[in-house]
């Protein structure tokens, strides 16, 4: 799998909506490879890590977010579920579920249903421990501030927004993956 190619198909222009993914995404992958590299009895897929790593967000052109240049017409959250498909379709299911399960800290069908979200009703948990490593190193890297790294204390308000699962998740992350 070539996932520049993948970009590429989806982002022809070099815009500054495509220079955040791409800065973003390899900010993520790094991340996910310094925790592979840190934690080997773990034996993740590195390949993979860094391929799903840089396809995270592949749908975020799809949504409407005018701070990171996205005119699309879905709300921002939306992202994941729309490039799960998006990759589901290029024939890269695995990547796909990378996509759908990276939101907050993955979300439950029953944060999902409480908080209204716009998102199919479904478990969109990182279940994987790429998945996770993923999902994990997302959270230490904004779209808008793509040179500074967050601490573990900013990374876990970006996230309190989607309820007391995610902060569970992310500091059993924390134990893990630090």
């Amino acid at each position: 799998m070539d996932a520049l190619a993948i970009i590429d198909k989806y982002y022809p222009q070099d815009n500054e909506l495509k220079h955040i993914l791409l800065t973003h995404s390899r900010s993520v992958a790094d991340k996910a490879l310094w925790i592979a590299d840190r934690h080997p009895e773990l034996e993740l897929d590195r390949q993979f890590l860094e391929e799903a790593a840089l396809l995270h967000d592949i749908g975020v052109f799809l949504t409407d977010a005018p701070g990171i240049h996205c005119h699309g017409t879905h709300p921002y959250i939306c992202h994941g579920y729309l490039g799960s498909q998006l990759l589901q379709e290029e024939g890269y299911p695995r990547h796909a579920m990378v996509c759908e399960r990276h939101t907050g800290a993955g979300l439950s069908l029953q944060s999902i249903i409480d908080q209204n979200l716009p998102v199919p009703h479904r478990e969109m948990v990182p279940v994987s421990l790429e998945e996770q490593v993923i999902c994990f190193a997302d959270k230490f890297f904004s779209k808008t501030h793509l040179d500074t790294e967050k601490s573990v204390e900013r990374a876990l308000k970006s996230i309190s927004k989607y309820g007391e699962e995610g902060i569970i998740r992310f500091n059993n992350w924390c134990e893990r993956f630090l």
